[in-house]
């Protein structure tokens, strides 16, 4: 089931942006901000994707030494 959705209130400055970044991928502006939206939405949020990052933290908590990360950048550059 799809919805329709109104957006009201966008500057001139911004619908003419969108317009053209439409046209350049030869979308209509439906299309195109079809796309953007489905993108916005699959994107974890911020606090999503940090909640994320610190369970993986907690779960193998690995500290790497700045001695031994130097050492690693040295050796590389030799």
């Amino acid at each position: 089931m799809t919805v329709q959705i109104t957006i009201r209130d966008v500057p001139d400055r911004i619908r003419a942006e969108l317009a053209a970044r439409a046209a350049r991928q030869g979308q209509s502006m439906q299309e195109y901000l079809r796309g953007q939206l489905v993108k916005l939405a699959e994107r974890p949020t911020l606090e999503a994707w940090l909640a994320a990052l610190r369970e993986r933290k907690a779960v193998a908590p690995t500290r790497v030494p700045a001695k031994q990360i130097l050492a690693h950048r040295d050796a590389d550059r030799r």
